[in-house]
């Protein structure tokens, strides 16, 4: 029989709170439970209110300024927002990124999914954590000076984001904006933990936000070859020809299991392990290690005290990429293989 590793972690964490807004109209867990059981496809042409496809799509990759898909996944109603709830005046609320506007209220949402009244939490060590990366709302501010006042900093810098949710909702915790691209929100989440194991908090809430406004990202990712031309990701295919991009919030409130079961939470996961590491020197900085992916799986693994044969399940970054795809496989393959 296959050794059972011992436990080197401290308890599990338990998931006791969730909120997401997702493209296809996906607005809570439960729509996109429904979402995903169902097959759904949320990816569209890029809408009129975010840019002119026709001005920025060529087939031709090297076409200066352009990009090679005309799709994403887009948010409907992107501005939409109750700024008098949060106490917030018409002219601070526009200065605001959308992005600070979703948390806000997804943040509520996940303590009405965890039955917890926000003025339980009032004045308590909560922690924030959020993986954010970019404000393209920002940016179109930047681009008319004479219209930025006292609320465009804090309505776009990175780091309000998660300070903006501590102010509101009265939280002495933590509170990290976190980048590390596209594992900003698994890296929250990880942050999360290790702030809960320490005890430096009591409660975290951890999730993700990404808002896409500005056609800059998607033509450097073009010009990078990892945009897929017809907006569909074929992770791990040999059709593969790249990734598409899209925009949505997501958020979880965690607590320690023996917390939530003293608290009489419902308990919708625990989290047994969180491991983060880095590539390192690789052929470019672009491109992943097996190595270090394998070897950080086999960490995650002995640290929640599983044998690879119990892993039923496994999310990938699947970024549909002739490079990241195999690498991310066989690194997968070498972890989970072992035994």
């Amino acid at each position: 029989m296959e050794p059972h590793p011992p436990r080197s972690s401290p308890e599990p964490i338990a998931i006791v709170g969730m909120g997401c807004r997702f493209p296809g109209g996906i607005g809570d867990p439960a729509s996109f439970w429904r979402f995903l059981r169902g097959g759904g496809d949320a990816i569209g042409e890029v809408p009129p209110d975010r840019w002119n496809v026709e001005r920025f799509h060529h087939r031709r990759p090297g076409a200066t300024g352009k990009m090679v898909s005309r799709r994403g996944g887009f948010l409907d109603k992107p501005g939409d927002f109750d700024a008098a709830f949060f106490g917030l005046s018409p002219r601070e609320a526009a200065r605001m990124d959308p992005q600070q506007r979703w948390l806000l209220e997804l943040t509520w949402e996940t303590l009405e999914d965890a039955g917890i009244p926000a003025t339980r939490l009032k004045g308590s060590d909560t922690g924030v954590f959020l993986g954010i990366s970019n404000s393209d709302y920002g940016k179109i501010q930047q681009e008319y000076p004479e219209q930025v006042d006292g609320y465009s900093n804090s309505g776009n810098a990175l780091s309000i984001a998660s300070n903006r949710i501590a102010f509101w909702y009265d939280w002495k915790g933590p509170a990290l904006s976190i980048d590390t691209a596209c594992s900003s929100s698994l890296v929250a989440i990880n942050r999360a933990c290790r702030s809960l194991w320490s005890a430096e908090c009591s409660h975290a809430l951890a999730g993700g936000v990404s808002a896409i406004f500005l056609p800059d990202g998607s033509i450097g990712f073009s010009k990078a070859g990892m945009l897929s031309p017809d907006g569909v990701c074929r992770a791990f295919d040999a059709k593969a020809s790249g990734y598409v991009r899209s925009e949505g919030a997501g958020c979880v409130l965690l607590k320690t299991l023996s917390q939530a079961l003293a608290d009489g939470d419902a308990i919708h996961a625990t989290i047994l392990a969180s491991v983060v590491n880095q590539d390192g020197r690789t052929s470019s900085m672009t491109v992943p290690s097996v190595d270090s992916q394998s070897a950080m799986l086999e960490q995650a693994l002995d640290m929640a005290g599983i044998r690879p044969s119990q892993v039923v399940c496994i999310e990938a970054h699947g970024t549909g990429t002739p490079v990241g795809d195999p690498i991310e496989a066989r690194a997968l393959g070498e972890a989970l293989a072992r035994g």
